[in-house]
């Protein structure tokens, strides 16, 4: 028996103990934060899905007090991000719901360049801004 075997045996099980102990408290304080993370992040989309329903409920008004308000383009255009604002999946989220959120705000660019509006989500940087944040 080689004289160092218990020492390195000590040293494999102080090692053993400190990397359970560290994984141990890792999942607690991953969870909460992640928790955290996912919080921030549904109340930013929340948000976002709230300003372009806000903005399709106030053009569905017009149309129901106008129906020549808009051109039978525009208006299918709204049904469309009618059908994409209803088809998010609020309380059982998926995989591609960021591909759902860029054809969302894609077809809001276009009902908004249609109609000749400047008008956009404030509560998300665009992407200039966040390359600037990112410096």
């Amino acid at each position: 028996m080689d004289f160092l075997e218990p020492m390195i045996a000590l040293d494999e099980t102080h090692y053993q103990d400190g990397y359970k102990d560290g994984y141990d408290d890792g999942m607690v304080s991953g969870k909460e934060e992640g928790r955290q993370v996912g919080l921030k992040l549904g109340f930013q989309v929340g948000e976002e899905l709230g300003f372009y329903q806000g903005c399709l409920d106030v053009w569905m008004s017009i149309i129901r007090l106008d129906q020549g308000a808009f051109s039978a383009r525009v208006r299918k255009y709204m049904e469309q991000l009618a059908a994409l604002l209803s088809n998010y999946p609020l309380s059982d989220p998926e995989n591609n719901l960021q591909d759902m959120m860029k054809e969302i705000r894609l077809k809001f660019r276009v009902i908004t360049g249609s109609l000749g509006a400047k008008l956009g989500y404030e509560g998300r940087p665009t992407s200039s801004e966040q390359d600037l944040e990112d410096i």
